[in-house]
């Protein structure tokens, strides 16, 4: 079995669902004899503190896309995990004549520049998370090699001691939650504070948590302060412990490059109702594994939360069915797909 050394680039500041996903899939791809796993990242990057125990992974220091080439060693092939990775590698790429990969995690064309086109262009293949996500790629002119190989769930381990102990809380309550960076603009917040508003006197038994950080948290706290029905619960280490105490998950996400928490909330055995955006549709399909809402609709969602809250046979249904699409979004199966690229890439380079 022939060895291949991987370079991933992550160059982001903070820790959110694409450092999430590199995380996840370093961690998988130890288990993987004949890969030797390298990371680009910031000195300052949380996801040393998340990869300090891994075997066999060593950090190149890389603040910025110009630094850390010259201290990099040679390698098969590089795996560009955000934008900024991206001008990283296409730059190693020019220097090295090193093959490089990206991963595109959002769900907004990439704009027609020079630049992008260059970078792009020159990778040896451009993945692709969800497959509104390939359908963006795959209209561009740029001759790419698109795969489709999705986000994954964190597969994490569920204390039900701890579920129970936060479910006390709200003693007769049904509880609808949301997890995620606390953005406005992408995560879709005020959509739902606005439905707490609506839903607080004809529903008084409805509570809505809130699970997150986020730069909008102060302001959206200090919107819902009047609000009885609505708990900010902030960031949670192990989320799942916390979504497994849930009745339903709302997820209305004005943007979403396929939305991996989804697939945690189902391994919780949570129904799920979302706005129908990005990829979102690829893990919820409507009316089979979870409800399906208008972007940016808040009827839409209210009207969606009371059908699934009123029908406990269709949240059964949705719980059943979800569960039973999971395991193509395990991390074993997501390493593995990454795994086959790398082979037939550096094969063809050899």
């Amino acid at each position: 079995m022939i060895m291949i050394n991987v370079l991933h680039i992550n160059l982001a500041k903070g820790f959110r669902g694409g450092e999430r996903q590199t995380e996840i899939l370093i961690k998988t791809l130890t288990k993987k004899s004949n890969i030797k796993q390298f990371l680009a990242c910031r000195k300052d990057s949380p996801l040393r503190q998340h990869l300090a125990s891994v075997n066999n992974l060593t950090f190149i220091d890389a603040d910025n896309q110009l630094s850390g080439h010259f201290s990099t060693p040679s390698i098969d092939i590089m795996h560009a995990h955000d934008a900024k990775a991206v001008h990283w590698a296409w730059l190693h790429n020019i220097f090295t004549k090193t093959p490089y990969i990206i991963t595109r995690r959002v769900d907004y064309p990439v704009k027609d520049k020079w630049f992008n086109k260059q970078t792009y262009s020159k990778s040896a293949s451009a993945v692709a998370i969800s497959s509104l996500i390939k359908n963006l790629l795959d209209d561009k002119s740029w001759h790419l090699n698109t795969q489709l190989i999705p986000s994954v769930m964190a597969d994490f381990k569920i204390d039900n001691n701890v579920s129970r102990k936060f479910k006390a809380q709200f003693e007769n309550k049904t509880l609808i939650g949301n997890a995620g960076a606390l953005v406005d603009k992408h995560k879709g917040q005020r959509l739902l504070i606005e439905t707490a508003r609506n839903l607080k006197s004809s529903h008084p038994h409805l509570h809505f948590v809130f699970f997150g950080r986020g730069e909008d948290e102060a302001i959206l706290i200090d919107e819902s302060k009047d609000l009885e029905n609505i708990t900010w619960a902030g960031f949670k280490e192990n989320i799942a412990d916390y979504i497994a105490a849930l009745d339903v998950f709302a997820f209305p996400s004005r943007n979403e490059g396929l939305g991996s928490t989804l697939l945690d909330v189902m391994n919780a055995d949570v129904p799920i109702i979302a706005a129908n955006v990005g990829g979102i549709p690829d893990i919820v399909i409507h009316e089979k594994t979870g409800l399906l809402f208008e972007v940016n609709n808040t009827k839409a969602l209210e009207s969606a939360l009371l059908r699934l809250i009123d029908s406990p046979a269709l949240q059964e249904k949705f719980v059943i069915n979800a569960k039973n699409q999971l395991d193509r979004y395990s991390p074993d199966a997501m390493a593995n797909s990454y795994t086959e690229l790398y082979q037939s890439l550096t094969s063809k380079s050899d």
